[in-house]
């Protein structure tokens, strides 16, 4: 049966979950999880948490899902083991630095990588099965068919989200709320710039990063028999009767193995919704649609306070117990009392007498053994062998029963046997002396021009897609493949005879940005180097990539120079010192929505552009399998800063060129190789000299 796994931003949200049906919840525990804004638990209120789910039977999942500094490691370190000491159930992760430290802390405990990985393939999936987690939390973004087609063939769980919020970006992909707003959403504080304004034709005036929440309700009975092992709802920063309603119709559902009703789903939309539902990315069905925004409406007062009485009047008794008494002449009462798990617990009460007038028989044994109000536990079976002719007070049986329940209780919080490890940082690595090396990044085959590879740039990054169209390349200078952040299992055919092609053509580096990429770079015998796409925050994380192989790794630009220049650095590290950033790669193409749902092949880099409510232009590009890239409104400008990044250690320094013509492209390389003066007219010094928060 699917495991259903609720949020849990608040100790009220704990109960409300819990006495709602929920098999599972997630919480945070310090400042280190992608809901910092949500009451994360002190370390009392953790431990409560815990021992009041673990007794009721419900499983706890701790949050650890953001990418952490060097400095910040060692306190994420004390909070994992505390954890574990506490006996919670798994770890949700996205930082590879943070899966090292783990293993290091607390080896024995579960790890789940979080949506923040970015996980949509086998091939990733497998990669997170060869680093030892043992589940993995897809995109939201796959369709049923890439869901139940990862699902057959993994080694590992797969856990999908089945209610909530739905990001415009693939999860872990977001840069626009630390680009624009210093707030990161990979390090729990996305402001939620795409529900803000935007248009076309330079007017703010819509909601085109804005999808509707996410409800596979409907769907439910078709991902238990796929072979989902969990299904997720989102919210903790909901409240806590979002919380019991979402779990309470899911909870249901799955249980009674039936699809929601009509009046369950109203009280879906009741609790929460922006214009209604959608299922368009799992039914692969990306239309307009799919777009809503949060109406402001009466607080459904009834439905709450319906609600809040679920987890306020009482035990839910959803713990299973399974009683065996004994009643003979001349021995203790007896009685034993088991759970689901395998845990029983033995009482004795005192030796029976004879019975003046009524004896007690086997029913009301049972009858008494039954009255667990009050508790989690409720009986369900009784195996009751009582001699004839036996008195037993009714006083003597509820005793009995007290304490059988009470031992049961302490065996069922009793945190599991596991190995505690120290933290270790690793070695220090002694930063390069010598100035970074100069590469190149590129959209179009058309922007590399014999100019610009007079320039010598150490390396020139071409998307798969264009290297393959475009052969004529081979052997004009130092090139590599830059292979998509996102391509599903249905792509990679595609992709594979890409990369044949690119192959052929000499060109033998490859640079990744998401982990599923790995396997068939090393299969098709590339050099594999790592892009901003992995996340790299951390010294720890250089060391993980350095064991999977990698002969360099692009560092966040997240980071600020002080924090790259302070890295222990494990293999080659690039940092990007020119372009147009990322801000979103999206599924959804925004072009094809814009224009009615109808694809007119209008996605050339600097054709199309988003204005948001200020007038700030946002280029739209095209990005690999028909997906769209938001680029920020300012490129980054670092040229007369290059005292400031060319002392930091790094290999290379990377100009990333997407809109730019074939003729600024030169211009820009030559700028940083201080051979004119240029300057754009307007620029952003990115995130290298504030802290992002």
């Amino acid at each position: 049966m699917l495991e259903l796994l609720s949020p849990a931003g608040s100790v009220e949200a704990v109960r409300a979950a819990v006495q709602n049906g929920a098999d599972a919840v997630y919480l945070g525990y310090g400042d280190f999880n992608a809901r910092r804004n949500a009451k994360n638990f002190t370390r009392e209120e953790f431990a409560a948490a815990v021992s009041y789910c673990h007794l009721r039977g419900c499983r706890v999942y701790l949050t650890l899902n953001t990418l952490l500094t060097d400095r910040e490691l060692p306190a994420a370190a004390r909070c994992a083991a505390q954890a574990s000491e506490l006996g919670v159930d798994a770890v949700l992760v996205q930082d590879l630095g943070v899966v090292r430290m783990l293993g290091q802390v607390c080896p024995d405990l579960p790890v789940h990588a979080s949506t923040q990985m970015t996980v949509h393939s086998l091939d990733g999936v497998k990669q997170l099965a060869d680093l030892g987690m043992t589940r993995a939390v897809l995109s939201r973004e796959l369709s049923r068919d890439a869901i139940a087609f990862i699902c057959a063939r993994s080694p590992i769980e797969i856990e999908v989200f089945g209610h909530g919020a739905l990001c415009m970006c693939y999860s872990g992909q977001c840069f626009f709320s630390s680009v624009i707003g210093g707030r990161s959403g990979n390090r729990g504080l996305c402001a939620q710039p795409c529900r803000l304004n935007y248009g076309w034709n330079g007017r703010g005036d819509g909601h085109p990063l804005s999808l509707k929440d996410m409800s596979l309700a409907g769907h439910l009975r078709e991902l238990e028999e796929m072979g989902v092992a969990c299904l997720k709802l989102e919210g903790r920063m909901k409240r806590p009767e979002y919380v019991a309603i979402v779990t309470r119709v899911y909870a249901a559902a799955i249980r009674e193995r039936r699809e929601p009703t009509a009046g369950e789903v109203q009280a879906l939309t009741g609790a929460f919704s922006r214009q209604g539902f959608t299922d368009g990315y799992f039914m692969d069905q990306k239309t307009p649609a799919m777009f809503g925004v949060r109406e402001e409406q009466a607080e459904p007062k009834a439905l709450f306070a319906q609600a809040r009485q679920s987890y306020e009047r009482g035990e839910a008794q959803r713990v299973p117990v399974a009683f065996t008494a004994q009643v003979r002449r001349g021995a203790p009462i007896r009685l034993e009392a088991r759970d689901g798990q395998g845990h029983a617990a033995c009482a004795e009460g005192p030796v029976p007498e004879e019975a003046r007038t009524r004896a007690v028989g086997p029913e009301e044994v049972k009858r008494q053994l039954s009255r667990t109000g009050g508790t989690p536990f409720f009986c369900a079976a009784a195996d009751i062998a009582a001699e004839e002719g036996l008195s037993v007070p009714a006083a003597a049986l509820n005793a009995l029963r007290r304490e059988a329940l009470e031992k049961l209780s302490d065996l069922r919080l009793a945190p599991p046997a596991r190995r505690r490890g120290a933290f270790c940082p690793g070695p220090r690595r002694e930063n390069r002396r010598e100035g970074p090396a100069l590469t190149l990044s590129v959209c179009r085959a058309g922007q590399i021009t014999p100019a610009l590879l007079a320039l010598k740039p150490a390396l020139v990054y071409v998307p798969v897609e264009e290297l393959a169209a475009h052969p004529e390349l081979a052997g004009t200078g130092p090139l590599a493949a830059i292979l998509p952040r996102v391509a599903w299992d249905r792509e990679q055919d595609g992709l594979i005879k890409q990369l044949e092609r690119v192959r052929a053509m000499g060109i033998a580096d490859a640079l990744i940005g998401n982990l599923g990429m790995l396997s068939l770079a090393r299969e098709m015998e590339f050099v594999p180097r790592g892009d901003y796409g992995l996340g790299v925050y951390n010294s720890l994380g250089l060391e993980a990539l350095r064991t999977l192989g990698l002969r360099s790794a692009t560092v966040s630009f997240e980071l600020r120079l002080a924090q790259i220049r302070d890295l222990s650095k494990a293999v080659d590290t690039e940092l990007i010192a020119y372009g147009r950033l990322p801000l979103m790669l999206t599924e959804h193409c925004l072009l094809r929505s814009r224009d009615g749902g109808v694809c007119r092949r209008s996605c050339e880099a600097g054709e199309n552009t988003l204005t948001d409510r200020r007038g700030a232009p946002f280029p739209v590009a095209r990005a690999y399998g028909c997906r769209n890239e938001i680029l920020n409104s300012r490129p980054l400008y670092l040229a007369d800063r290059g005292a400031d990044y060319r002392r930091i250690g790094v290999w290379a320094q990377r100009l990333m060129f997407t809109i730019e013509s074939p003729e600024a492209c030169v211009r820009v390389t030559e700028r940083y190789l201080g051979q004119n003066n240029w300057e754009p007219e307007e620029y952003t010094r990115g995130l290298y000299y504030r802290e992002v928060e």
